[in-house]
């Protein structure tokens, strides 16, 4: 049997934590071997040397009033600080000391870790409030304003019957929604970048060509000029967003006014069978240049306008249409050369 003696000294060797007998003037009469596994440090570094001296300036103050409560004859449990490494960086160490006559017996334990691991979820945490109160700006302090001006637009046209007050009315009217909209593309954004992807309600209950058709006379009227047409070969309703396949038809059509002739119409082909959901939307004009090809659908990518109108958004557009892809477990797809540009989107049609 291994007498009482020999189990202590053997806890002192191999113990992880730091051991140490401590004396009232601030020096370490012994340390365990922990103490240069976890420090570096010879014994004799520790013991020529008041222990203050390793104390990380920031922790100096609360570590001497530590000092003097052990004088007095009282426990410390818990208590911690940074002591340097051999090596200049710091560690934090939780202590425990307890007196016992004119020594004090301590222990400490590196918890350096854990503290990494603290702060890093406090920084998840900081960073988690920092996007709830980006989107609720955008959610609300911007969107208010917003529709406070339409409605007293609206209230004016309803009272002024003159046609240039009215026409300056219908400015106003367009400039806040193209705002609506950009606010809109921004809280994508923000949601897909730092709020783990773009939300999307699959329902079957509801119709899609007649939004995919409200959709598309949208952008007629925002562009008389403009011909789209139609070739929507379903009527039933398909597993999707439905709110979210608009927008995305809306962005690729604005992307297709936006860069392509203005010569040929441009051409929505929408397909749904057993097997697949597949939207198109094909323009003419000038090809995609080869450099803007890899980040078409990065963010805040305006492309080259061809001969068509320019882009005039953020350059979220197709960035947010990739995303509502994505989260519809689907697949968007392009082609351009001389012929045509064309954005396919294709997703597995099954509940």
């Amino acid at each position: 049997m291994i007498a009482a003696e020999s189990k202590y000294s053997l806890t002192w060797r191999v113990t992880p934590d730091l051991l140490g007998i401590l004396n009232n003037e601030g020096y370490f009469e012994a340390t365990n071997p922990a103490w240069q596994r976890v420090l570096g440090y010879h014994p004799s570094d520790i013991q020529s040397r008041r222990f203050f001296e390793f104390i990380h300036p920031a922790d100096l103050a609360r570590t001497h009033s530590a000092f003097d409560q052990i004088l007095i004859g009282k426990p410390i449990l818990g208590f911690e600080n940074r002591y340097r490494h051999r090596n200049g960086s710091y560690r934090y160490l939780s202590w425990n000391g307890v007196p016992e006559g004119d020594k004090f017996f301590c222990s400490a334990r590196d918890i350096t870790e854990q503290k990494a691991n603290e702060i890093a979820l406090r920084s998840t945490e900081a960073e988690a409030r920092f996007r709830e109160q980006f989107i609720a700006v955008l959610g609300h302090d911007l969107r208010n304003p917003l529709a406070a001006i339409s409605a007293a637009g609206r209230m004016i046209a309803r009272s002024v019957q003159d046609q240039d007050v009215n026409a300056m009315l219908g400015t106003i009217d367009g400039s806040v929604d193209r705002m609506t909209r950009m606010i809109d593309d921004v809280m994508d954004f923000t949601r897909a970048r730092l709020g783990g992807g773009i939300t999307i309600e699959r329902r079957r209950d509801i119709p899609l060509r007649p939004s995919l058709e409200h959709a598309i006379n949208e952008i007629r009227l925002s562009h008389p000029h403009i011909q789209i047409e139609e070739r929507i070969n379903f009527d039933d309703p398909v597993y999707c967003d439905p709110q979210r396949i608009c927008q995305m038809l809306s962005n690729l059509l604005a992307n297709a006014v936006a860069h392509g002739s203005h010569a040929h119409p441009v051409i929505v082909v929408a397909n749904d069978d057993d097997d697949r959901f597949m939207l198109s939307v094909i323009n003419s004009g000038d090809p995609i240049p080869t450099e803007a090809r890899d980040s078409l659908f990065e963010p805040f990518t305006r492309g080259l306008a061809g001969e068509g109108e320019g882009a005039d958004g953020l350059g979220l557009g197709l960035f947010i249409t990739a995303q509502i892809a994505e989260a519809h477990h689907g697949r968007l797809s392009f082609r351009s050369d001389r012929t045509a540009t064309e954005f396919t989107f294709v997703m597995q049609n099954s509940s």
